[in-house]
């Protein structure tokens, strides 16, 4: 099968798996995700293959709607490129890419290792910044019934994966626990830049936001 059909089946069944799906990782966020990895591909030059598969299997079961089982991603992934007929080599980098891409702590440091990971997790993390960035978290904040904010509340920098696994955050919080450290930790030119103005968008937002908590006129 030649690859642009295997990317097309791939696509289908990820977009059906996911439409109306409510916590923000709905098929509108991948289908985001495969277009910004598309993108930043241009100027990188990886495997475009391996990029667009990625991108498309990045979420296929994240460990945060799985008990936090990081090995169920990867293993759904494998299943779905078996059965299209993908070479070994390439469903094997495919699911190191799926088993590394989540930010999982502050403290915690990049599993990413090869170029095509590392687009993927930029086009993933650039989603989670700006309007967008924040339309998401507060999507999945009331989705796990998490408070949208509290005052009294102090950011957590988390230095390892259980115990950021563990946070109950508010969405606010959210941003100070993850968000805002962002725009530090992308990997790809494009991608920094990219990241700039988002960043500057939510620090915007943040600051319009406590003015009107405070009740400012």
């Amino acid at each position: 099968m030649k690859s642009k059909q295997i990317i097309t089946n791939v696509a289908n069944l990820v977009r059906k798996k996911f439409e109306g799906e409510g916590s923000g990782h709905d098929w509108w966020h991948i289908l985001r995700v495969w277009n910004m990895a598309k993108h930043l591909n241009q100027e990188e030059r990886a495997d475009a293959f391996v990029v667009e598969l990625s991108a498309l299997l990045h979420d296929i079961a994240d460990w945060k709607f799985h008990d936090r089982d990081e090995s169920v991603g990867p293993r759904v992934a494998r299943e779905i490129l078996t059965k299209q007929g993908v070479q070994a080599a390439t469903i094997d980098h495919v699911c190191d890419i799926v088993a590394n891409i989540s930010y999982k702590g502050a403290g915690v440091q990049n599993g990413i290792s090869t170029l095509e990971g590392k687009i993927v997790q930029d086009a993933d993390r650039l989603d989670a910044l700006g309007a967008i960035g924040i339309g998401r978290t507060f999507a999945y904040g009331g989705h796990v019934g998490h408070a949208m904010y509290n005052p009294e509340e102090k950011p957590v920098l988390h230095q390892t994966k259980e115990a950021y696994s563990k946070s109950t955050a508010s969405t606010v919080g959210h941003f100070y626990e993850k968000l805002l450290l962002l725009k530090d930790r992308m990997n790809t030119k494009t991608a920094k830049q990219l990241a700039k103005d988002r960043h500057k968008f939510m620090e915007t937002f943040l600051a319009e936001f406590y003015k009107e908590w405070e009740g400012e006129l």
